[in-house]
């Protein structure tokens, strides 16, 4: 039985389901819903319990649908799916209320309350506090990794449809109000159905960032206010003696317009375009608060007195700012300063964002900054704290946040690129015809002498190829956006497979040629972080050494964060977990976090990690607190970074209480692990653990990568059992699947495979090769080692999360549907070998994990989502079913040389369906 509090989602899925069923009807009649239910009651009863004569009565059942009938029936369950989702994240937002409205004080566990209250239950002064607040930093990054399968314009009806059960649940509801919702929901799942599920072309770049604005014009410009709004008055509350006024810590960026890694579309054009539109929408945002603010600000010097900074600051814009025809131009009553001042602020933001320069701008953020706490600070004169308080304070905080660039967008390409540029211009030069054939060492001392020669290498009136003129344009572009939008409009270079410190030199290099970097004696100037990506496994080992010569050069300069040096590392989860698996990979990631920590303070600085990582537990997916607490906690005092991409945006901030809480787990985890680092608290350091960590990662990485790059057959098995191909059909984003035209392992992206492994239910990413590293660990002495891991479980957070990340990834796993993908592999006998070693260490996986934890089945720990996962099997199965029938067919017709292909829509819309049903693609 479900818990009394999860009864009102039961109640929606029903309720969603039965809105679904009128819709199946009256869109194709009962035979439609008919044979929904048919195969739907079939793969129930395989759940409940497996008979093969069972499988192929479903089978059957869906080998004799017509295509159309199919393809209605593929619809019908993926949009169930859809409904599910949204119903699951109102219960969300429910249970969230329900803590913020409780009588009895229950607080809301990974609350910004729970998390202050742990501080002054540890003991932690005001003083303390205070000082760990100037160590709190996250940054969130919006990527436009293609994980997204769903378009914006079904998000919009999803949106639309979550409104109106959320209507549901008011108090005072009657019953004719809640049959105009029914209807109104009748009539939203209509037009989902009647509404095209997939693109018909690949978004351009312009497309990913409008998409990206979206989340930042509807909840996060918002929400973020609130975030910081709810730390100050939780700590107002635990620590009243103190006025409290946090710092703002919490910030999201972007790279959709400047991730060059492998997407020839992002351009240096398209860079300058992205932020004009980013510039655009953060002034727009400003005006429609001071429009609002208008309406609030009836205060007349005939009742108040004003500022006299107030007033010299009405007096100085009649004399400076031209107010034309911006709202109703000068204002019409005398004695209303506040209204008049408002008038000419909008001004200066219209001539801003249009570039009249001469009509009285903006120069900088600052100045709309201090335009306001003039308002502000007046305000407070005659005792209108409530409005300097709340909407001015509200709008202060937002203009600290967003700037007159709204998002940093970070600038990302591989490094290769670099060192072809500088191969081409040193040959021109005649300086080295070979640089690319150069050792790192013989690298490094070319690049120092150039770098500290002051001339520049390169000329307008030198041809260069193509590539190279384009690698120059963008560190111009670079130049040019930072004085045209701001310093923080772009801080940070990163470089893509970074392999060596020469890497790092010759970013360092190409800025130097735009004025970005500067020597002068013993005086470094650097206007653009370098930032490496650690991305292999074999990078990860040796990112000690890359680091440590980059910090010991003559030309390195760090950033500055309110004057504490820090260097920044992005450390990638995706192409590590495809090189060494999931235990080793996540290992790797953890010991580099230790070592770059310390050795960062050994040159007297703060490493800041930048986590890559993706939406699906491959890719170093799960909740944002979760990911934040398992790393080391001395990782966190330098700041914390971390993308966010595909379903990821959407799951979390599409709707504001979502984003909200989300965003308030991220600076609960935050809190607790800078408190714990500030104390010096170092339990993770258990040198015990730390060995058997890596004594399992050895048997992990050993066991995987026999299989993956030393088994023959392999690649085969993956290509022809899952639906790769057709994963790249998807025109989902607009960078290619792969990094290079070819069919190698190592030019495939993660992120089309983990989609393709997910789409099987394998899930073979998220988990493979667990099983056999903790086997063989235990197995050299069963109770005292077993006995060791069961306490890292307990009380280490980086093995907690490791252990139920995997309880997860097993849970979502189905071995009996993904053997039947087996079948569309072309060596029945490699393929029957590979799923059965497959098979094997997944039941190891699964015996070593709930030995580990103690429980008797996965996810006993959280029967929410065992719960979820358990009553949506049934719904998945037959999307995987007609999926498998589909790859067959298609497979049979590109061996017959048929040039039509007309089931590749179907595959596209199971891929779609399954996607929601796992809530995960790549």
């Amino acid at each position: 039985m479900p818990s009394s509090k999860d009864i009102p989602l039961r109640r929606d899925v029903r309720f969603l389901g039965h809105i679904l069923g009128d819709v199946l009807v009256m869109q194709g009649g009962l035979e439609l819903l008919n044979h929904v239910e048919k195969i739907r009651e079939l793969t129930k009863q395989l759940r409940a319990s497996f008979q093969p004569e069972v499988l192929e009565r479903c089978k059957e059942e869906i080998h004799q649908l017509t295509p159309e009938m199919r393809r209605d029936v593929i619809r019908a369950f993926a949009i169930y799916f859809q409904l599910v989702n949204i119903a699951e994240q109102n219960h969300r937002v429910r249970r969230h209320r329900h803590y913020r409205r409780s009588e009895t004080g229950e607080i809301q566990p990974h609350s910004i309350e729970s998390a202050v209250r742990q501080l002054k239950e540890k003991g932690l002064t005001a003083d303390e506090v205070e000082e760990i607040l100037h160590f709190l930093s996250l940054e969130l990054v919006i990527t436009a990794h293609p994980t997204e399968a769903v378009r914006r314009t079904v998000l919009d009806i999803h949106h639309r449809i979550a409104e109106e059960m959320m209507r549901l649940d008011h108090p005072y509801i009657t019953d004719s109000e809640r049959e105009e919702i029914r209807q109104k929901l009748i009539g939203e799942v209509c037009t989902l159905w009647q509404s095209d599920e997939l693109r018909l072309r690949k978004p351009t770049v312009i497309d990913e960032v409008r998409n990206g604005l979206y989340y930042v014009d509807e909840t996060l410009f918002d929400v973020l206010p609130q975030v910081h709004k709810e730390l100050e008055r939780c700590l107002e509350e635990y620590y009243p003696e103190r006025k409290w006024h946090v710092p703002s810590f919490l910030r999201f960026g972007s790279w959709i317009g400047g991730d060059r890694d492998g997407n020839p579309s992002v351009t240096p054009e398209v860079t300058w375009q992205t932020l004009s539109m980013q510039r655009a929408l953060v002034i727009q945002k400003y005006e429609e608060s001071i429009k609002q603010l208008i309406k609030k600000l009836s205060y007349s010097t005939r009742k108040i007195q004003i500022t006299e900074e107030l007033a010299e600051s009405i007096r100085h814009d009649e004399l400076t700012v031209h107010l034309g025809d911006v709202g109703e131009g000068k204002w019409r009553n005398e004695h209303e300063p506040y209204r008049r001042k408002c008038m000419y602020m909008l001004a200066r933001l219209k001539h801003t964002r249009t570039g009249q320069k001469e009509l009285g701008v903006y120069e900088n953020a600052g100045q709309l900054l201090e335009d306001l706490k003039h308002i502000q600070k007046s305000l407070r004169t005659h005792h209108a704290e409530v409005l300097a308080n709340n909407d001015i304070a509200r709008l202060v905080r937002q203009v600290e946040l967003f700037g007159f660039h709204l998002l940093t967008l970070d600038i990302r390409q591989h490094s290769a690129e670099h060192e072809k540029a500088l191969t081409e211009i040193l040959s021109v030069l005649g300086i080295e015809p070979h640089y690319d054939q150069l050792s790192e060492s013989e690298k490094i001392e070319l690049l120092t002498e150039l770098l500290q020669d002051p001339r520049p290498l390169t000329s307008s009136f030198l041809e260069y190829s193509p590539e190279t003129r384009q690698c120059l344009d963008l560190f111009r572009t670079i130049a040019r956006a930072k004085e045209e939008f701001g310093e923080d409009s772009i801080r940070n270079y990163l470089i893509s497979m970074t392999q060596g410190t020469s890497d790092l030199l010759e970013v360092v290099l190409l800025a130097k040629e735009v004025g970005l970097y500067r020597q002068c004696g013993e005086q470094k100037t650097s206007r653009l972080h370098v930032v490496p990506l650690l991305e292999t496994i074999d990078d990860l080992h040796r990112a000690g050494q890359i680091m440590e010569a980059y910090f010991q050069h003559p030309c390195f300069v760090p950033d500055k964060r309110e004057g504490h040096p820090i260097q920044e590392i992005m450390l990638g989860y995706s192409d590590s977990n495809k090189d060494g698996g999931m235990i080793s990979a996540n290992w790797e990631l953890y010991r580099a976090q230790l070592l770059l920590s310390r050795l960062a303070r050994k040159y007297g600085l703060e490493a800041k990690f930048f986590h890559g990582r993706g939406g699906a537990l491959g890719r170093g997916g799960g909740p944002l607190n979760r990911s934040i607490m398992a790393n080391p906690v001395s990782a966190v005092l330098g700041g914390v970074k971390i993308t966010e991409q595909g379903e990821v945006l959407s799951s979390r901030y599409a709707l504001k209480p979502i984003a909200q809480r989300s965003l308030e787990q991220a600076t609960s985890a935050l809190l607790i692990s800078a408190a714990m680092a500030f104390k010096g608290e170092k339990h993770e350091l258990n040198q015990d653990w730390l060995r058997a960590i890596e004594e399992i990662s050895g048997y992990a990485l050993e066991k995987y990568q026999s299989l993956v790059f030393g088994d023959a057959d392999f690649l085969s098995f993956f290509q022809e059992a899952t639906p790769l191909p057709e994963v790249g059909e998807l025109k989902i984003g607009s960078r290619p699947s792969r990094r290079k035209n070819s069919q190698r392992f190592e030019d495939l992206r993660a992120i089309p495979w983990v989609f393709a492994w997910t789409q099987t239910r394998y899930l073979f990413p998220a988990w493979y090769a667990a099983g056999t590293g903790f086997s063989k660990y235990v197995h050299k002495n069963p109770a005292e080692r077993l006995s060791m891991l069961k306490e890292m479980y307990q009380h280490w957070p980086f093995f907690r999360s490791l252990i139920d990340n995997l309880q997860m990834a097993l849970a979502k796993a189905d071995l009996v549907i993904a053997r039947e993908y087996t079948s569309l592999v072309k060596d029945k006998t490699a393929g029957e070998r590979i799923f059965n070693i497959i098979a094997e260490e997944f039941r190891l996986t699964c015996s070593q994990v709930l030995s580990i934890t103690g429980q008797q089945g996965l996810l006993d720990h959280v029967p929410v989502i065992q719960e979820s996962i358990r009553l949506r099997n049934p719904y998945v199965d037959p999307l995987s079913f007609i999926q498998v029938y589909l790859l067959s067919e298609r497979r049979k017709q590109s061996e017959t040389g048929t040039s039509e292909d007309p089931v590749l829509e179907e595959v596209l819309l199971t891929i779609n369906g399954i996607a929601a049903g796992m809530r995960n693609t790549g």
